[in-house]
């Protein structure tokens, strides 16, 4: 029995395909999460949206901005952006059935070793003063809106870039906002944890006051490994306290998947290379 951690696949399912057959994956042995974004950009997000939920308790996704945007995009509460790849999607005969399953997944997750090791994964980032039981009541906050009656409300006001700031009193719209923005849309911090959304360049060439948001001090959740995807133009992470998996696949990079053995500390890569679906940006 095997764990993995796959990244963004952004709608490319032949790589995701290739991938699975490369580490031999097995449903009934092995136990699958996906990082977010399954959806957008590559040509078949339809062909990964029914092969995820084929495989049934076997595969455990998180819901990254682009699955937000899919969701958004089918009510009708955004119009397609000059990249997007959804149509196949908002035109199938399963249309509902697979958005429904869609809207159930959260926003982060926790998997728990047989020793007791804890890895938080989530699609981009954790604020730094956010505790790991607290990412997780945070995120359910945000599932229990997706999965509700209120959906709609809910997307119609889940963009913007403010607050850029988390606290504690946040209320409504503004609280919610800011944690879709933490988990599924931030790569940039400053020092005392307010947001960026401007820059996406790699971590190397932060702009001036910036930092990752995982390199910010006195974050909270240091001591508990986390897995994200969402910054391609950062690739592959591989510390001991951090595996970062979005290695480009639409961009013509890879998709890489982490095997995670009886430790955290006993892992393997592997990736695919990939045919590029989209003009590097």
């Amino acid at each position: 029995m095997s764990m993995y951690c796959i990244g963004d696949i952004q709608g490319c399912d032949e790589a995701l395909g290739r991938l699975l057959d490369v580490i031999d994956f097995s449903p009934s042995r092995d136990t699958l999460y996906l990082l977010g974004d399954l959806v957008n950009r590559g040509p078949t997000s339809l062909e990964v949206l029914r092969r995820c939920m084929a495989l049934g308790d076997a595969l455990r996704p998180l819901l990254g901005n682009h699955d937000l945007h899919l969701l958004t995009t089918a009510h009708g509460l955004r119009g397609p952006g000059k990249r997007d790849t959804l149509q196949a999607i908002l035109q199938a005969p399963d249309r509902t059935r697979l958005l429904d399953w869609l809207r159930q997944q959260p926003l982060a997750r926790l998997h728990t070793t047989a020793g007791g090791e804890r890895l938080l994964m989530v699609h981009a980032g954790v604020l730094p003063t956010w505790s790991v039981e607290q990412t997780l009541a945070l995120a359910g906050e945000v599932e229990a809106v997706l999965r509700g009656d209120a959906l709609v409300d809910f997307l119609a006001r889940m963009y913007g870039n403010t607050p850029a700031v988390w606290n504690d009193d946040l209320q409504g719209a503004d609280r919610l906002r800011v944690i879709v923005n933490a988990l599924t849309r931030m790569r940039f911090c400053t020092p005392e944890g307010r947001m960026d959304f401007e820059s996406s360049e790699n971590a190397s060439a932060a702009p001036a006051g910036l930092l990752p948001w995982y390199d910010l001090p006195g974050r909270q959740t240091a001591n508990t490994p986390i897995a994200f995807g969402h910054w391609s133009t950062q690739g592959l992470v591989a510390r001991d306290d951090l595996i970062g998996l979005d290695t480009g696949c639409v961009w013509g990079g890879c998709l890489s998947a982490m095997r995670f053995g009886a430790s955290l500390a006993e892992r393997e890569l592997f990736q695919v290379h990939c045919d590029q679906a989209q003009p590097i940006r």
